[in-house]
């Protein structure tokens, strides 16, 4: 085990990261770098040693320059405040650089302690945000040069996502601005990218639209605090190339769903679009977006609630490829790295619906998508 007591240099660090943010402005930073692109693929490697070698040259082979993994709060500094276990982060971290990936970690689930309530397993913010800046700023320090990009959250619109409470996006900028700021000072180059939203319609204590919800962040001050708007591109039922106004008046596109048309546009893959709207409108066009999880599922299952859009094993091949190739001649000008969901869990049965948005078997064994994506990608 590669354990550590760690301390910022002083109480200090913290308080200033939450005054610069409280005052709305990052005078002592510079910007991260220019946004690069590329095609990556999300990797589960976390607890997986025997398979991490495996899945990496199923990325590499296939022509991915990127992979995307989680890395748990809960799972580096779980024992209590500044007490990290680097060993399995370090395994990661030097596997991926020797395959020559480009590597994206998703940092979020908090550890127990870090809420008063301790609703972990239950994902949501830490009731400090100070600890959440000393743990960003210890990781990124000690990855310095490793690793590539932080996505900050996952799916905040969402309130599963967000500690079973209503979805607020005020408070996640807070979160946003204080992790951007600990990135940047433990790691000048690392890009930070937002977490993807979930591209939902509702607008309840349950979840919030992303385009509504994309606003309110802009409101909050989150422009200047991000080197990529991540998005989460699903392209449900319809095939990549549809018109996001098409979609929304079509019932058998949208399950039926009674929302507004304007967000029932979400059930599309060019909605990425309807979100780079928001970005434009806000000034914000010279960032570009990340897609964070992009896919098809071919869920089989009649009972699951995602078996209305599910497509078959070859529609998401096809449907993956053509995503690539529309978003690479339509939004070239403000396209950063594209990651596809997903290459399966090792772990994952019949009865996790994740198994079937995967482009490879759990057991490691292509499915189409991933030759025919091998097909597109290798040069």
């Amino acid at each position: 085990m590669v354990r550590a007591s760690f301390r910022l240099p002083g109480v200090l660090l913290s308080a200033l990261l939450l005054a610069s943010t409280a005052c709305g402005s990052v005078p002592f930073l510079k910007p991260g770098p220019a946004a690069p692109t590329g095609v990556g693929v999300q990797v589960h490697l976390w607890g997986y040693p025997e398979t991490t070698e495996r899945d990496l040259r199923l990325a590499r082979e296939a022509g991915f320059t990127w992979v995307k993994q989680l890395f748990p709060w809960a799972f580096i500094e779980g024992d209590g405040k500044g007490r990290f276990e680097w060993q399995e982060p370090d395994r990661i971290v030097e596997a991926v650089n020797r395959a020559g990936l480009k590597l994206i970690v998703r940092l979020d689930m908090q550890p127990a302690w870090a809420r008063v309530d301790r609703v972990f397993p239950i994902v949501g913010p830490p009731d400090r945000l100070a600890d959440w800046g000393d743990f960003i700023y210890a990781l990124s320090k000690r990855y310095k040069g490793r690793i590539a990009a932080y996505q900050i959250w996952n799916e905040p619109n969402l309130a599963r996502e967000w500690g079973g409470r209503p979805p607020n996006a005020a408070e996640y900028v807070r979160l946003l601005q204080v992790a951007y700021q600990a990135v940047k000072l433990g790691d000048p180059d690392a890009l930070v990218i937002t977490a993807g939203l979930s591209p939902t319609t509702d607008l309840s204590d349950n979840a919030r639209a992303d385009v509504v919800y994309l606003q309110e962040m802009y409101d909050a001050g989150a422009k200047g605090y991000f080197d990529l708007l991540g998005v989460n591109a699903a392209g449900f039922k319809a095939p990549p190339e549809a018109d996001p106004a098409v979609v929304a008046r079509d019932p058998t596109l949208t399950n039926h769903d009674p929302s507004k048309e304007e967000l029932r546009r979400a059930y599309s893959f060019r909605h990425v679009e309807d979100l780079r709207a928001v970005m434009e409108r806000n000034g914000d066009s010279e960032r570009k977006i990340a897609i964070l999880e992009m896919g098809w599922t071919s869920d089989p299952r009649p009972d699951s609630p995602y078996h209305w859009h599910s497509v078959s094993e070859q529609e998401k091949a096809d449907y993956l490829v053509r995503a690539i190739k529309y978003a690479r001649e339509h939004w070239q000008a403000w396209l950063g790295p594209m990651i596809v969901w997903t290459l399966a869990d090792p772990a994952w049965k019949p009865e996790h619906e994740q198994v079937y948005w995967a482009i490879t078997d759990p057991d490691g064994r292509p499915r189409p998508a991933y030759e025919a994506l091998r097909q597109l990608l290798k040069p």
